[in-house]
């Protein structure tokens, strides 16, 4: 695998995507994503004029001609791109799109266009070039061996970011552990990085010894690593069976990178965590505990941001990290409703949901970044609830939603006669039920109190009158 981006100076960094514009390729595309392609041409256009350009201007990030169903502008997939490179620290200086009927096996993009890239990057001195697709072992050496600079695809892009912004202990686990088991395969199209012999007959040598080598050192490494995490796993889980002797449900914010997850979790918890407008700018899972409008006490869990197509390395290597979502009693999915992409990106949230099988979970759908739209659109849609997480818009809505949403512990209303010299009771009540009424007869106290089942069951001895449950809420009698 190429060596991670230097962090000393930008590296200049020019991004190829492929639009493949063959039937089987156009059938993928559903509507709501030829949607975003159209609405983010339009804004590309948009500004190109407002600056003074003419709409045949920046001919190198488009081609001419073809099927009317591909944006001839930047697509959303190449704007996904750009801010992927710009979130690892590069300076990206154009983006070149290639639109074929088909990929072609050895290079992706076909010769013609490979010397048009090769040319191009001579010229403008780039140190790095992008493929927005993910490429086999065999393109990768292909490619290298014709362009003038070091070329990586979008997974390595990915893993690259994921290395940078690793804090913990078991997120650099996790990162090495993604890109070992993708640098494994590749080994043998390392060529100027690895100085194998090429195969063949007449050429092995210590080149071919060498492959194999590093072949053992990688897997042992594999292996240490998994144990490591396989040991973090035992540690979460002890964690999370003591939370459960404890009756304090979790709730997981998940949702696209970028929609504004760890700016919620900040308008929610006040935990000071990093807000970027970066790609995966939060990588480690972070859990803070926040108390409900109705007294009841929740674990938020502000998890790693889902991408389109996930690499699927870090979702293995991520499955520590990821259990937090299955483990939740109830998903926060927050949403961009600002950006064009919004329903593609809906689409890849729900995808990942169904591969980790937690789809069927109580989910509260969340529009964030209602600020930047217009006035009349700043509503939630389809149930959803608009906020906006930097003006703290909206969060009264969503407190209210989670305790509706939550199953365990239900709330229940009594009514309790508790002695006057019961301190500590009362106490208790005062902070962790919402007193209904309150009035005193000689040394008692008579209370009406909505409060969670575990914490009234402590006081059972106290209980007066009798209740029927409904859809885990109280109605008197």
């Amino acid at each position: 695998m190429a060596t991670a981006p230097s962090r000393d100076r930008r590296e200049r960094t020019l991004i190829i995507v492929c639009e493949f514009t063959g039937k089987k390729y156009r059938q993928r595309l559903t509507p709501s994503a030829r949607q975003a392609k159209g609405a983010v041409r339009a804004i590309r256009e948009q500004e190109h004029l407002a600056d003074g350009a003419s709409p045949d201007s920046n001919r190198s990030a488009r081609e001419t001609g073809g099927d009317e169903g591909f944006p001839s502008q930047i697509s959303a997939e190449a704007a996904e791109c750009r801010e992927l490179a710009i979130s690892a620290g590069a300076n990206v200086l154009d983006v070149i799109v290639q639109r074929r009927d088909h990929p072609d096996p050895a290079t992706l993009v076909g010769k013609g266009k490979l010397e048009e890239i090769a040319a191009q990057a001579k010229a403008s001195r780039t140190d790095l070039i992008v493929f927005e697709q993910n490429l086999s072992p065999s393109q990768l050496r292909e490619l290298e061996h014709a362009l003038p600079c070091r070329v990586i695809d979008r997974t390595q892009l990915i893993l690259d970011i994921f290395a940078s912004h690793a804090r913990t202990r078991e997120g650099q686990l996790q990162v090495e552990l993604a890109q070992l088991e993708y640098m494994l395969p590749r080994l043998a199209g390392r060529g100027r990085s690895m100085s194998q012999l090429g195969g063949g007959i007449g050429t092995r040598g210590p080149g071919e010894t060498q492959i194999e080598t590093d072949r053992r050192k990688i897997g042992r490494k594999i292996q240490v690593i998994r144990t490591r995490l396989e040991a973090v796993r035992d540690i979460r889980r002890q964690q999370r069976q003591r939370r459960s002797s404890v009756p304090v449900p979790t709730v997981a914010l998940v949702g696209y990178t970028n929609a504004g997850k760890s700016t919620l979790f900040n308008a929610l918890t006040q935990a000071g965590q990093l807000e970027s407008p970066r790609l995966f700018a939060t990588l480690d899972p972070k859990l803070r505990l926040i108390t409900l409008p109705s007294r009841r006490r929740i674990l938020l869990s502000d998890t790693v941001g889902f991408i389109r197509a996930l690499p699927p390395t870090l979702v293995k290597a991520f499955r520590a990290t990821l259990e937090e979502v299955q483990t939740a009693e109830v998903l926060i999915h927050v949403m961009d409703a600002s950006s064009a992409s919004l329903d593609v990106h809906r689409q890849e949230v729900e995808k990942i949901l169904r591969d980790l099988e937690v789809d069927k979970k109580p989910r509260i759908e969340v529009m964030n970044k209602v600020d930047l739209l217009p006035e009349e659109e700043r509503t939630g849609k389809n149930g959803a609830i608009a906020v906006s997480a930097r003006a703290k818009t909206g969060m009264n809505a969503l407190l209210a939603a989670l305790d509706t949403a939550l199953e365990s512990d239900p709330l229940e209303d009594r009514e309790m006669i508790v002695p006057q010299s019961e301190g500590g009771v009362l106490a208790a009540l005062d902070a962790g039920a919402v007193i209904l009424g309150r009035t005193f007869q000689g040394e008692d106290a008579h209370l009406r109190v909505r409060a969670p089942a575990s914490l009234l069951g402590k006081y059972r001895k106290y209980w007066q009158g009798r209740m029927d449950v409904l859809r885990g809420m109280e109605v008197w009698r």
